[in-house]
């Protein structure tokens, strides 16, 4: 006999949300709805072999999907939707494997010459997996003819920003 609520809660679930009436959360249970749509949560269960590094609170994988040889993802474990929802200890052990992951690839792939790193946070940004990550980019010399501008090149026609 329920109560007669309807109370609807915003669950994140891969390409949008999903509103659930509470007694729905309470017979499939929050965690179970993050858990079983979510790609990032399913790896550290699921597919670990796939984990290059990993500290109490975040892991490493190499890039289902590589831009370039090495691209590697930083991961919290905590299922949390973008950058800005971290707290100050996930940025901690996210940058700590950052910073190691980025002394593997360069002792691994000599050739790296530089490193693009960044995360998409929102679908307007390129979001497409709806758990925070950070790109860990290798780049080398020659992989694009005018890299000048970087990560300023996401959008078309913006990267070149010196007087012509």
């Amino acid at each position: 006999m329920g109560l007669g609520l309807q109370v609807s809660v915003p669950i994140i679930v891969p390409r949008h949300q999903k509103k659930l009436k509470f007694g729905e959360l309470f017979e499939i249970g929050v965690q179970s709805v993050i858990q079983h749509s979510c790609l990032f949560c399913d790896i550290q269960t699921n597919d670990r072999q796939r984990i290059v590094a990993e500290n109490e609170l975040a892991y490493a994988i190499r890039d289902g999907f590589p831009v370039t040889e090495g691209h590697t993802l930083i991961i919290p474990k905590r299922h949390v939707l973008d950058f800005f929802g971290l707290t100050e200890a996930e940025l901690l052990d996210m940058n700590r494997l950052l910073h190691s992951e980025k002394e593997v690839l360069t002792r691994t792939y000599p050739e790296i010459g530089g490193f693009n790193v960044g995360a998409n946070c929102g679908e307007i940004a390129g979001q497409s997996v709806w758990h925070c990550h950070l790109h860990l980019i290798p780049r080398r010399k020659g992989d694009v003819e005018r890299p000048k501008g970087g990560v300023r090149h996401v959008i078309p026609n913006k990267g070149h920003y010196e007087a012509k």
